[in-house]
């Protein structure tokens, strides 16, 4: 049974900044890549950063390249996305997922809001 919980979002104004959580259960977290994606109103759900198993490779979308970190910690089975510089445009809910041999995962995602 794995599970993804995201936590850490919230409301912020332009320029600041966030640190979400996502922390997994129910499978070997070392193994697996992860991602985070982001869902903003009217929006379909897009691809925001993602990390390899050990944590060495990682990619971002072009709109969060240089603001957002991914970053992973194995003793913590946890997943990490810092977004500094944070934009109104950033606002969506936020979520984690896993791909396993047997399954698709998705957190049930973390509300960002960016506004003033």
């Amino acid at each position: 049974q794995v599970q993804l919980v995201e936590s850490g979002g919230g409301w912020v104004q332009p320029g600041g900044t966030l640190k979400l959580t996502c922390a997994a259960s129910g499978f070997t977290f070392s193994t697996y890549p992860m991602s985070w994606y982001r869902q903003a109103p009217g929006k379909e759900r897009a691809l925001v950063a993602s990390i390899s198993s050990t944590g060495v490779s990682k990619t971002y979308a072009d709109s969060v390249r240089g603001r957002f970190t991914v970053s992973r910690d194995k003793g913590k089975n946890t997943m990490y996305l810092q977004m500094n510089s944070l934009k109104p445009e950033d606002t969506a809910v936020y979520y984690c997922r896993v791909m396993t041999t047997t399954a698709v995962a998705w957190g049930q995602g973390t509300q960002v809001t960016v506004s003033s």
